[in-house]
């Protein structure tokens, strides 16, 4: 080589030894080694009043106990929304309702919901960009194969389960997506079993690499069947409430199957797994369910699904990563959907891209134990059937149920179950919420706050 002319042999000798001796460096394997796994595990309609670390009696949650009590446990982690398709492209995106294309639950016949636009980026294909393996098991419910909203094209390299919603409600289906093609199933099987097997089997393929899975669990959405009672089998319940409960128990029992074989690759260390509600109780109190295993967490939260209360919103939330994440936190600070985005991409090392209307702060700080991230408020839309909004600023809590109605106004550090509407002894509060009502969403023709108006 011209650089080394005019150099001493022996000298060239010694420098050439030398550089044999230095280690092979590869920057893909370093990178890799250095970014986290990422579990997002997504309980289709599972509440807080659900598990035993949240207080439950009756149903039996052993792992996510375990879970929370190794990791942290969430009082105040809010929902994207309050129902499906919504919430979980608040997830994907990183968007809250007054940016979010999707606001709502929209069919598409004979299969599919509302895509997400090929303009919207979401957190697999960042993640993605920064060479992570990528998978979603379960439900996706945000665009079919040959739409904009295809998994393929929001940043998955590999999909199993159920596309569409609808077909979703049924855990003995014929059929499930392999990727995209169509799998046909004899109706006979318990679908979580294939979902499970599908989810493990990528975690072991993906062992060597940094990976992100998203486990989009349908358990403990209706319809309410299931392949074994098990414990609850001579319980003097109802069917349904049986059901329900070995639903909830056989979630448990998964989640614990995923963490036993992150412990069996020697690689929990290294890999965050959040697991969390697509949003609040389904059942109201007095319903069969709700009533007997007490989802209104003794009447400290207000509604359910599709309602804009803590009730509807709030949903179980746990984080575990050992030796980063503080065993046994439980906290009470708030944080959103939408913050898992930049969370994400924190931890892979990556940006949010310039330009992107990214509405979450990241949690990183706040996972491995300091305070969570401080905003000026938390916004929530909704539009089945009628619009409905909500908005937390600091302790406050705005509530309007329907085009045209008054602002609803609470306290929630003093009245976490939205008892006593203060608005008309705040006036000054509800005008402040008002203005970040506004602030906060950007009108949309598909979501309009005034349907009909010309």
């Amino acid at each position: 080589m011209i650089f080394l002319q005019g150099i001493n042999p022996k000298k060239l000798v010694f420098f050439a030894a030398w550089f044999v001796m230095l280690p092979v460096w590869s920057p893909a394997a370093g990178e890799s080694a250095a970014k986290p796994n990422i579990i997002f595990i997504l309980s289709d309609d599972l509440a807080q009043g659900d598990l035993g670390c949240y207080g439950q009696k009756l149903i039996k949650t052993p792992r996510l106990d375990r879970m929370a009590a190794e990791g942290v446990r969430y009082n105040q982690a809010y929902s994207g929304t309050s129902v499906c398709a919504p919430s979980r492209s608040s997830l994907m995106t990183g968007l809250h309702m007054g940016h979010c294309p999707i606001r709502a639950n929209r069919e598409i016949k004979p299969e599919g919901q509302m895509p997400l636009p090929a303009q919207t980026l979401t957190v697999a294909q960042l993640l993605k960009e920064n060479g992570y393996a990528t998978a979603c098991t379960g439900k996706w419910g945000m665009g079919l194969f040959d739409t904009s909203g295809s998994p393929f094209k929001k940043g998955f390299d590999r999909f199993f389960g159920y596309n569409c919603q609808r077909h979703a409600h049924s855990y003995f289906p014929s059929y499930l997506y392999d990727n995209d093609k169509r799998i046909a199933l004899d109706g006979k099987t318990y679908s979580q079993n294939l979902i499970q097997k599908s989810a493990l089997e990528f975690i072991r393929e993906s062992e060597e690499k940094s990976f992100f899975l998203f486990y989009s669990i349908t358990l403990p959405h209706g319809n309410h069947e299931i392949d074994q009672l098990g414990i609850y089998a001579d319980k003097p319940w109802t069917e349904l409430q049986k059901t329900y409960a070995a639903m909830v128990t056989r979630l448990d029992h998964d989640v614990g199957e995923i963490l036993d074989l992150l412990a069996e690759l020697k690689i929990d260390n290294r890999t965050l797994v959040m697991i969390a509600g697509d949003n609040g109780s389904s059942f109201s109190p007095g319903s069969e369910i709700g009533k007997l295993f007490d989802q209104s967490m003794g009447g400290r939260l207000r509604g359910c699904k599709r309602g804009m209360y803590e009730g509807g919103l709030r949903q179980a939330a746990i984080a575990r990563w050992p030796g980063t994440i503080p065993a046994g936190r439980v906290s009470d600070e708030p944080w959103a959907f939408w913050d898992f985005l930049p969370t994400a991409v924190e931890l892979a090392g990556g940006k949010v891209p310039a330009g992107l209307q990214a509405d979450g702060r990241s949690l990183v700080s706040f996972l491995k134990g300091g305070p969570a991230p401080q905003r000026e408020c938390f916004y929530w839309e909704l539009h089945e059937g009628k619009p409905i909004q909500a908005l937390r600023f600091g302790d406050w809590k705005a509530v309007r149920n329907g085009t045209g109605m008054p602002l609803e106004l609470y306290n929630l550090k003093t009245d976490s179950a939205e008892t006593k509407n203060l608005a008309a002894t705040h006036p000054e509060l509800v005008a402040q919420a008002e203005s970040l009502i506004k602030k906060s969403r950007v009108d949309d023709p598909n979501w309009p706050m005034h349907p009909g108006k010309k």
